[in-house]
């Protein structure tokens, strides 16, 4: 068991850091391969110095709730793949889409919130919590990660029954995520904005089982901004 930093939510964390962190390091190298043979990695040099500078101060940010992360090899990239929004996996492996960034036109604050959101869940060990739930939602025997991953990727039966899980946790980062933004020094205002802009492009989406609504994710940010900064 383990608890959330700053939320303070307890979490079941069956399997080890190391192992995590090393199975994602494989799923996020593998990507970057194809990604570069599409020609869809880094192939926005602006939006990645961008992503870099943001990133890096929310690092900093972040390290200050959690300072082993400091020590964590980190990677940003950004890609063009229309697939991709963004996201953050163990060990600080980042991503951000660069077309879901300028879809949605996004100034420095308010990428800063969606990175920060992002860092937010590796912050929060939710990608290792999220593996380890699945021990207890759906157990086989002798579960290996390996076997939990390859479950998760093909079994829609238990996508479905995890999605309860991811809800809490998408609402947590939106959370913690703002806390960190504002500490690395970026407004409140830039964080309602982008929750608000989330609205405004809101569609039908296979996110809508696993995230909270859109209005609902704006309206939390209004209430964190009026604690942030009252």
């Amino acid at each position: 068991m383990a608890q959330v930093p700053e939320t303070g939510r307890w979490q079941d964390l069956d399997f080890s850091e190391a192992d995590v962190t090393s199975r994602s390091d494989d799923k996020y190298w593998d990507m970057l391969v194809d990604l570069s043979k599409q020609g869809k990695l880094d192939d926005d040099p602006i939006l990645l110095r961008r992503v870099k500078s943001i990133a890096a101060s929310l690092i900093r940010a972040a390290a200050a709730i959690k300072p082993e992360i400091a020590a964590w090899n980190w990677e940003i990239h950004t890609s063009s793949d229309p697939g991709i929004d963004a996201f953050c996996m163990a060990g600080g492996k980042l991503m951000v889409g660069s077309g879901f960034v300028h879809r949605l036109r996004l100034d420095d604050g308010e990428l800063a919130t969606l990175i920060g959101h992002e860092v937010a869940h590796a912050v929060a060990d939710h990608h290792r919590e999220f593996l380890s739930s699945v021990l207890h939602i759906s157990p086989l025997p002798a579960t290996s990660l390996d076997v939990t991953m390859s479950r998760l990727d093909s079994d829609l039966s238990l996508q479905i029954r995890m999605a309860s899980l991811s809800r809490i946790q998408e609402s947590e980062a939106d959370q913690l995520g703002m806390i960190i933004t504002h500490r690395a020094g970026w407004p409140a205002a830039s964080m309602v904005s982008f929750y608000r802009k989330l609205v405004a492009t809101e569609k039908p989406s296979t996110l809508a089982a696993s995230h909270p609504l859109p209005t609902s994710r704006l309206s939390m940010a209004k209430g964190m901004a009026i604690l942030l900064e009252p």
